[in-house]
């Protein structure tokens, strides 16, 4: 007689409607855009200057998601942005600093003034949206002082590079003329694409070694394929332009750094612990205080970063910079499904939410559209957003 074993079928992780409805929205957008703009929009000179106009967007985003998971809101970024952008350039020239110096000082000054901004949030307990709102009109009457009301030019072409410059050709170019392509970028974007088969191979391996819950095989093997053709698309278009820009590199290992320190770190399982149950958290034994404080540490030195692009973007420093920054981050976060409520939300869903917002930019500026319609479009999208995401908690708590 024989007998018949059982066979284990491990348990699938349903999937995540509000991640694949992000992406879903975003190729929607790029295709109709690409359509309706007669395929304008992902010609190679533009792909590369929604990077570069959408960097400062990216990279607010990605600290913003975190302090919005913790359940808090940051309204001085932009003010932070244009403070640190003077400084920067004041220190390069006024103070004859080298470029990486006056980089250096204005990461270090980001920093300080996330350190400012969250002694009172962590420490003394006054809300984040006073904290930050009085931050905003501090730092932008700072930048008014540092600047008296003007500009300041004539910045190193090394650091005007970082926000509107391109990695050289460093394996040469393939083709003539108008056909030739940048081989680094090729290559590079292959390697990205390999890499990431391979990381998402790794972790179903050792996630059924394990016998932990795993995402069904059709809906991972199809949003790696997604993943995947978006970058080499991406790189073999930014090819035939004038390469990999600068700030691409710099994203990207913030977008890998940062998810990293969210998803396989104490400090981010911390942040989403908080922001979804704040008292349950404290008794759990999270230092809070202490967590709150590094987030505004943080979210100053990206702060400080984004300044220092938006400045080598512009080639220099202007009292108006960062008008209305925190509010495209804070759009972008939401946009890419975080929760209003704080304990929901991840770097990447905040990064697409903000590559939603530059294809919406610009697609409406390759259209004509009104600057006014513009912005009317861009709140309706982040109005129905949230809504999005209130109705699927609601119809959560339902079943």
């Amino acid at each position: 007689m024989t007998t018949v074993r059982p066979t284990l079928k491990l348990p699938t992780i349903p999937i995540n409607l509000r991640q694949y409805g992000i992406l879903a929205a975003f190729a929607v957008i790029v295709v109709l855009f690409q359509v309706l703009t007669d395929g304008r929009l992902l010609l190679p000179g533009n792909i590369n200057n929604l990077i570069q106009q959408n960097a400062y967007v990216l990279i607010l985003a990605v600290g913003m998601v975190i302090v919005i998971i913790a359940g808090h809101i940051d309204l001085s970024v932009g003010s932070i942005v244009a403070m640190v952008g003077a400084i920067a350039a004041i220190a390069m020239t006024q103070w004859g600093l080298p470029w990486w110096a006056a980089v250096i000082v204005a990461l270090v000054v980001g920093a300080a003034v996330g350190a400012w901004q969250g002694f009172w949030v962590a420490f003394v307990g006054i809300p984040a949206f006073i904290v930050t709102l009085a931050g905003m009109l501090l730092f932008r009457g700072l930048t008014l002082v540092l600047l008296t009301g003007g500009t300041i030019n004539a910045l190193p072409d090394e650091f005007n590079a970082i926000g509107g410059g391109w990695i050289p050709p460093l394996m040469g170019t393939i083709g003539e003329g108008r056909d030739a392509r940048d081989i680094f970028t090729v290559v590079m974007g292959i390697a990205v694409a390999l890499g990431l088969i391979a990381t998402q191979v790794r972790a179903r391996r050792k996630q059924r070694r394990l016998d932990l819950v795993i995402e069904p095989a059709l809906s991972m093997g199809i949003k790696t394929g997604i993943a995947v053709f978006v970058i080499v698309a991406l790189t073999w278009q930014l090819s035939a332009y004038r390469g990999t820009p600068i700030i691409l590199v710099i994203v990207a290992l913030l977008i890998l750094a940062f998810s990293f320190v969210l998803e396989r770190t104490v400090f981010g399982r911390q942040v989403y612990a908080m922001g979804g149950n704040l008292f349950a958290a404290q008794m759990s034994g999270v230092r809070t205080a202490r967590v709150n404080f590094l987030i505004f540490v943080t979210m100053g030195v990206l702060a400080g970063l984004a300044g220092v692009v938006t400045t080598a973007r512009a080639g220099g420093a202007v009292a108006s910079a960062g008008q209305s920054f925190e509010l495209d981050a804070i759009a972008a976060v939401f946009i890419g499904g975080a929760a209003v409520t704080g304990g929901v939300g991840t770097v990447i869903g905040a990064v697409i939410g903000g590559l939603i917002m530059g294809v919406l930019n610009m697609g409406l500026s390759i259209l004509s559209v009104d600057a006014a319609w513009q912005q009317t479009i861009k709140g309706l999208v982040l109005l129905l957003a949230v809504a999005f995401d209130v109705l699927s908690k609601r119809r959560g708590r339902r079943t």
